[in-house]
C-alpha cells in the first residue's frame, strides 16, 4: 500500500507535462465521481467535467515532487501531501499540495485536491 498514492500523483504530473489530451484522459480515469478541486485565487471546482477540462491547459515543462507523505484515514481513504516545484514555459511554481484519494469500485480515485502556492526562500 505504501507509495501507491505517490505513484498515481506522479503519473498525473507526467500527464499534465505531456499535453492536454494526455492530461484530460488521465483525469477522466482517475477523478472520483464527486470531486472537489481547490486552486489558486480562491477557485473551487466541484463539477467533474469542468475539472477534467481544466486539466487540458498548457503542459508543465518540468516538475519535482518533494517530501511526499501518505497517510491512510481508513482502508479506503488516503491523503497525500507534498511540495512541488514545477515550471511552465520558464515560469516557476512552488506549492504545497494535498490530494485525498478514496476507493471507488476497488480503485483509488482523486476525491479532493488542493494547491497552496508559496514562494521559496532563497538562502
Amino acid at each position: 500500500m505504501e507509495n501507491e498514492l505517490v505513484e498515481i500523483e506522479t503519473a498525473g504530473w507526467h500527464a499534465l507535462s505531456t499535453g492536454p489530451g494526455e492530461a484530460t484522459a488521465f483525469y477522466s480515469n482517475v477523478l472520483a465521481s464527486q470531486p472537489v478541486v481547490l486552486l489558486t485565487n480562491g477557485l473551487r471546482i466541484t463539477d467533474r467535467q469542468q475539472i477534467i477540462e481544466s486539466m487540458g491547459g498548457p503542459p508543465w515543462t518540468a516538475f519535482e515532487i518533494l517530501e511526499p507523505r501518505e497517510d491512510y484515514l481508513a482502508d479506503d481513504v488516503g491523503v497525500l501531501t507534498y511540495k512541488v516545484r514545477a515550471d511552465r514555459d520558464g515560469t516557476p511554481y512552488t506549492a504545497l499540495l494535498t490530494s485525498v484519494y478514496a476507493r471507488e469500485n476497488g480503485e483509488w480515485k482523486l476525491a479532493v485536491h488542493q494547491h497552496t502556492p508559496f514562494e521559496e526562500q532563497q538562502d
